[in-house]
């Protein structure tokens, strides 16, 4: 009796130790799960940013993931989706090498901020953005200006509210009538084919400040369209084009009516579907060799100081390793006189390997006819 007793009181302690230990395991598991909960939200956070692509031709390939990419890397992947090489490697996953003798012939990157993104109706791919930082395309632009010189390309890099604007080559020419300052773009509202008669305005009035700062960008992203249609022999040359466009509307609109506000939402609309149509009408007008982008940011972790030029600068871009303002001896055709070069040395080579071989193994009495002839007459003497 007594060691049954002991028996069922062991059993009992074995069970109330199982019961805290499979709790206490609940309870940790439940804890784990909300701890990676709270981490994944905070990812998600940081990383609320986009960087997405709406158009790119075929041979400018995109993998479709979760891959985020740096803001200050934005201007290496720009630099490579235009086939120029860069000072470091990007170690990213999302851009696959291209062939070597297609490039795009326009790249056009928007910047818009005041909101982590947007609702495209159709997209190349898209990626999370991190560590948004302030960047510019300056260093783009020097290499496009450097390599195509003599072909005078397109570079064009605009900010409407902050009123900058900088252009190059035979951007001069096209967008001299291009509004820049607030007043001119005021003053193009008004005109005819202004956005204003197209555009459902809903809940945007067109006097506020704000409203109209943001109506003014989406007037001059139709008017970079329509002035490219009267030129459309831009986009047949040998060089390249940038474009390089920062829109700050939505900002305005959030500080002042609320992210939940109606303004705001429907500048949001708005902006969607004019940007799909912007990227769908550049596109076009290159022949479907153009790729666009679209950075979206709620804001940028520091600000953005940058040396202002004037709105007419037609400055040639010198040579910093020349003092005499020398271009770079280099065309649109260096790459495919590079491999006939290399493949034309490849193979003189390989022939000069063969004949030397040939001529160490030949027998001098039975494959030369010269030294045949010689024995034959050294015979007969």
């Amino acid at each position: 009796m007594l060691c049954s007793a002991k028996t069922s009181g062991q059993l009992t302690v074995a069970v109330r130790r199982r019961k805290m230990s499979v709790t206490t395991c609940r309870t940790m598991k439940a804890g784990f799960t909300f701890a990676f909960a709270l981490c994944w939200l905070a990812l998600a956070g940081v990383h609320g940013d986009s960087f997405t692509v709406l158009q790119a031709p075929e041979f400018v390939s995109f993998h479709k993931g979760d891959w985020p990419v740096s803001g200050e890397k934005v201007p290496d992947v720009v630099a490579l989706t235009m086939g120029f090489s860069i000072q470091e490697d990007l170690l990213w996953p999302g851009l696959q090498a291209g062939p070597l003798f297609q490039r795009p012939r326009a790249n056009v990157l928007v910047v818009v901020r005041g909101v982590d993104s947007l609702a495209f109706p159709q997209t190349v791919a898209s990626y999370p953005l991190e560590n948004p930082v302030p960047f510019t395309l300056d260093s783009v632009a020097e290499t496009v200006h450097s390599l195509f010189s003599e072909y005078t390309p397109v570079v064009l890099q605009l900010a409407p509210s902050e009123e900058r604007l900088y252009m190059l080559g035979k951007a001069n020419a096209v967008f001299e009538d291009l509004p820049v300052t607030l007043q001119q773009i005021r003053a193009r509202l008004s005109q005819d084919g202004s956005v204003l008669t197209s555009l459902p305005l809903n809940s945007l009035s067109r006097n506020s400040e704000a409203d109209l700062l943001f109506l003014s960008e989406v007037q001059v992203l139709h008017d970079i369209t329509a002035l490219l249609q009267r030129h459309r022999h831009l986009a047949k040359d040998f060089s390249p084009d940038l474009y390089s466009l920062e829109l700050s509307g939505l900002e305005e609109l959030s500080r002042l009516y609320g992210k939940d506000s109606p303004q705001y939402r429907d500048a949001t609309a708005i902006l969607a579907s004019v940007l799909q149509k912007f990227g769908e009408d550049m596109y076009r007008l290159y022949g479907n060799r153009a790729v666009v982008e679209v950075v979206t940011v709620k804001t940028f972790e520091a600000p953005l100081t940058r040396k202002s030029r004037s709105i007419l600068e037609s400055k040639q871009i010198s040579n910093p390793g020349s003092p005499y303002n020398l271009a770079y001896k280099y065309n649109f055709q260096y790459a495919v006189i590079f491999n006939i070069v290399l493949w034309l040395m490849i193979a003189l080579a390989l022939a000069v390997i063969a004949i030397a071989y040939n001529l160490w193994n030949m027998d001098p009495g039975y494959d030369s006819i010269i030294y045949r002839m010689t024995n034959q007459k050294i015979r007969m003497d």
